[in-house]
């Protein structure tokens, strides 16, 4: 052998079987050409999927049912310029994240008022903001219609400080 594939070598490469068990059954389908590398095992590992690769085998290629069910699972980052909707499973990471904890304490109560959120007497600031958080994760939010809202009353309603603006500009 040179170190250069042969037809021969290519051909034998489709013959081999997938190289994982799926929760302790070895899996019998044809591997394809995605690899079982450190990095896909990392990402096995931190989602506690039930797959292991068989020692006694002597290549590292997995097969597409495999890789399917692997990418599905890995974390999914939407592009700053993409359009659509939302692809994550939980729907959370791609929230931007809010420090409820560096707001003032009348903030999160005046917060705690408005929605009636049911609090026990004499919290402190970080049990407050906890719940606040927690509240504030749970509200729906339809992104297309806030924006339109926004704009809308951005045009069509201009804010206390402009008019006094307007004022100081005309007066």
């Amino acid at each position: 052998m040179n170190g250069f594939s042969t037809e021969d070598d290519s051909r034998h490469g489709h013959d081999q079987i997938c190289c994982l068990i799926d929760n302790n059954n070895r899996c019998t389908n044809q591997a394809g050409n995605a690899s079982y590398s450190k990095r896909i095992q990392k990402t096995v590992q931190q989602r506690k999927l039930k797959l292991v690769r068989d020692d006694s085998v002597s290549h590292i290629y997995i097969c597409d049912f495999h890789k399917s069910v692997i990418q599905s699972v890995r974390t999914k980052r939407k592009r700053k310029d993409s359009d659509g909707d939302n692809d994550s499973l939980d729907g959370a990471e791609d929230l931007p994240e809010i420090d409820f904890f560096q707001m003032p304490v009348n903030t999160l109560r005046r917060y705690k008022r408005h929605y009636k959120l049911p609090t026990r007497p004499g919290m402190n600031k970080a049990q407050l903001a906890d719940i606040v958080a927690r509240h504030f994760k749970t509200i729906p939010v339809i992104e297309k219609e806030a924006l339109t809202y926004f704009i809308y009353m951005s045009k069509n309603y201009k804010s206390r400080f402009d008019q006094k603006h307007l004022e100081n500009a005309h007066g």
